[in-house]
């Protein structure tokens, strides 16, 4: 395939830190000199993780201003960018472009949502408008929409749509994917399933897990690349009962809750997400320490 791959291996759907109703820049600047140290393959900013859907645009496009800044060119920075409104979603990419990023990641439209002709409109639309890499995000169980596989063949005939973030759950949909449209890249949305996904040729993962065990879901890929399956497929088992209590709640409630609780200063959720259940919290910190975990 010649299209430009943005990265393989691990990307983080980092966080972002708020005190309060503002970004805290300094927790975000220690995170990523953090996943720098640590390995991690890419950072993907203002996605579902960061809580993109409650930041205002200026401050939206202010975190991906400062994180190209601050990664200064030693990783690869993705913006989210997606919209249900395919001109508010142009407008976003074109910032992020001008801010030197290095691809953006596109959700399907939700709650108005779309036909499979709107899809191919929509991310022509929003392609045709930059020059950087696109990555399409399907995540029907938020948008209520996925793509069909005539719409990724389309989709993969312009020149920078180059992967899509596959976040369905269905291997068997995936498999589809990667059998009938080889022009498209596959990133895993999905931490328990980076082993399959790289297993039908995918190259890395877009991942929540990331941002408290970043060299361990570097190492998942790095190991399955270098021909260690056994090893990759280990680690990624090894790591599965803490990746399920990470979504027992709506993300990104969970991991926000586990890196306060190891001492990093994520800071607040914003409403409508809030504190997580009790019962739910008590199952997400057996699982960290059952982990090896230290709780601060």
């Amino acid at each position: 395939m010649s299209k430009t791959l943005p990265f393989t291996g691990s990307g983080v759907a980092i966080i972002t830190p708020f005190d309060g109703l503002k970004t805290n820049y300094d927790e975000l600047g220690k995170l990523i000199e953090y996943h720098i140290e640590n390995n991690t393959d890419a950072i993907i900013i203002c996605g579902t993780t960061g809580e993109a859907s409650t930041m205002p645009d200026e401050e939206h496009l202010a975190a991906i201003k400062y994180t190209v800044e601050k990664a200064a060119g030693r990783i690869t920075v993705i913006a989210g960018t997606g919209s249900n409104d395919t001109a508010h979603a142009i407008e976003l990419s074109k910032k992020a472009e001008e801010y030197g990023v290095d691809g953006i990641l596109s959700v399907t439209p939700y709650y108005n949502k779309t036909t499979q002709k709107g899809l191919i409109a929509h991310f022509t639309a929003i392609a045709n408008a930059i020059k950087i890499p696109v990555i399409l995000y399907n995540v029907p169980s938020r948008t209520g929409m996925s793509f069909a596989i005539d719409t990724l063949k389309e989709l993969a005939k312009v020149e920078n749509i180059v992967a899509i973030k596959e976040a369905s759950g269905n291997i068997s949909y995936m498999a589809k994917v990667a059998a009938e449209v080889p022009d498209l890249y596959i990133y895993s949305g999905n931490d328990d399933m980076i082993v399959p996904t790289l297993s039908l040729g995918g190259k890395g993962v877009i991942s929540v897990v990331a941002n408290i065990l970043p060299k361990e879901t570097h190492n998942i890929c790095e190991y399955y690349f270098n021909g260690e399956v056994d090893k990759s497929r280990d680690l990624q088992l090894k790591m599965l009962d803490l990746i399920n209590n990470l979504f027992i709640e709506v993300n990104p409630v969970p991991i926000k809750t586990a890196m306060n609780l190891l001492g990093f200063n994520a800071g607040n959720l914003r409403m409508p997400l809030v504190d997580m259940d009790n019962a739910n919290l008590e199952k997400l910190k057996k699982s960290m320490t059952d982990f090896g975990m230290k709780l601060a």
